[in-house]
């Protein structure tokens, strides 16, 4: 996996965990968005049906994907993208 940018953001990894899982999240007012959480989603969404079948090979290949996303960069955007609909809703 490269570190060239991809459609904008840091990486293809970063940019295909934040289409594919965070993108189609319902996200609640009240939760709090930080790198920390959001690596803990997608984990959740891409090993849940995995942990304990047996699947090894594709938890270590899942796990160097993952290892390369900008979970950072992805709260980030989630906050900003947060601010701008809260102003727009307020009419600035």
């Amino acid at each position: 996996m490269g570190y060239e940018r991809h459609n904008g953001w840091t990486n293809y990894a970063t940019w295909r965990v934040n289409l594919e899982i965070i993108d189609g999240y319902d996200w609640y007012e009240n939760e709090h968005v930080d790198a920390d959480y959001i690596k803990e989603l997608v984990e959740d969404a891409v090993f849940g049906s995995l942990i304990g079948n047996g699947n090894g090979l594709v938890e270590d290949y899942a796990n160097a994907f993952l290892s390369e996303v900008n979970y950072h960069e992805i709260a980030e955007n989630l906050i900003n993208e947060s601010i701008n609909e809260k102003e727009e809703a307020q009419g600035k």
